[in-house]
């Protein structure tokens, strides 16, 4: 691969309407991005959702990607956060109900959720949120709690849950998300809206992290970085910007192997003070490996900072075809890639 290919691989772009806009097709083409993201929520069933994302992959070819297949991307945790729906597609209960679901029933359901995912061409689902929301705390946790996207109040529900899911979706072929690590269930403000979020509790041996390492132990290939600050574990950097949580507890201490995924890096509240190119290498340096941009523009801004940045340091450069190396092997995991 070129290195603008390689750099590309760090990307999911996201994909804001029914059909590929002349934006995406050209900025796929030029910046060689190899993952996409379904932004918006689409009602319009399995072959509409088909018709997108068979027109994505036949960008996967050997000048844009180097032949090499993208993942597609969707939310489809359930309840209100359920993007795909229509003829084909199950209407799924929250997470908090899910919880309640024995956890051999929520794997089969699970597994057909995938399949209906898989039938539409998505292969990869933002989910499942692994965040604990303490008990009684549901009011004012924004981001989870409020919208029951959490399978419940302790470390072990949410680790039997969130495992079982990762499990049905495997069934299917669909690859799977932990997040947001470390957790955003003891947050007061929605890091989508808000800037400045924090995190005073959660601790490097904190119980609620079990959610995460059950989760890592089952074979989910991603883990999505929260935007939050944790000031008990690293006060000084958002938790997408910090080694410390990237490097030292999330590869070091729980021992995933696989993709670092950032949140959207986009237009969200919680990065809006660093510009598009400096959220892009900033993460790339603390050691994550994927980059979530819901439109072009800042993921075009943030292809051409990451690229000049690895012509001009050689231990960022390396930084990126590490990043580049462990995306490529975990779509090998999922038929994306041949090697001859």
């Amino acid at each position: 691969m070129t290195e603008e290919q390689r750099v590309g691989q760090l990307f999911v772009l996201g994909i804001e309407g029914d059909s590929l806009s002349p934006a995406e097709t050209s900025a796929v083409e030029t910046d060689h991005f190899g993952s996409a993201y379904l932004v918006n929520s689409r009602t319009g069933g399995v072959e509409s959702v088909r018709t997108l994302t068979s027109a994505i992959d036949v960008l996967a070819t050997d000048s844009n990607t180097h032949g090499v297949g993208f993942f597609i991307a969707a939310d489809q945790e359930g309840g209100q956060v359920q993007r795909l729906s229509g003829p084909g597609f199950t209407t799924i209960p929250s997470a908090l109900l899910q919880g309640q679901i024995p956890t051999t029933t929520l794997q089969a359901e699970a597994a057909t959720w995938g399949r209906e995912l898989s039938a539409a061409g998505v292969n990869l689902v933002l989910g499942p949120v692994m965040d604990v929301v303490p008990p009684g705390a549901d009011a004012i946790n924004e981001p989870i709690g409020a919208l029951q996207r959490e399978y419940g109040h302790d470390p072990t529900t949410v680790s039997s849950h969130g495992a079982a899911v990762i499990k049905g979706m495997a069934q299917a072929g669909i690859a799977t998300t932990l997040k947001h690590f470390p957790g955003l269930g003891r947050v007061v403000g929605n890091t989508d809206t808000t800037s400045g979020v924090v995190d005073s509790t959660t601790t490097s041996d904190d119980p609620y992290l079990a959610a995460f390492q059950t989760g890592i132990q089952v074979g989910a290939p991603f883990v999505m970085v929260s935007l939050a600050t944790y000031s008990a574990i690293d006060p000084d950097r958002q938790a997408i910007f910090s080694p410390t949580i990237i490097g030292t507890l999330l590869r070091g201490q729980l021992g995933f192997k696989g993709v670092v995924v950032s949140d959207d890096l986009g237009a969200t509240a919680a990065v809006s003070s660093l510009a598009p190119g400096g959220r892009a290498t900033a993460f790339i340096a603390s050691g994550g490996d994927l980059i979530v941009v819901g439109s072009v523009s800042p993921a075009t801004e943030m292809a051409a900072a990451v690229l000049a940045r690895a012509r001009s340091d050689t231990v960022f450069a390396a930084q990126v075809d590490t990043a580049a190396l462990q995306v490529l092997e975990v779509k090998a995991t999922y038929g994306l890639l041949s090697c001859g």
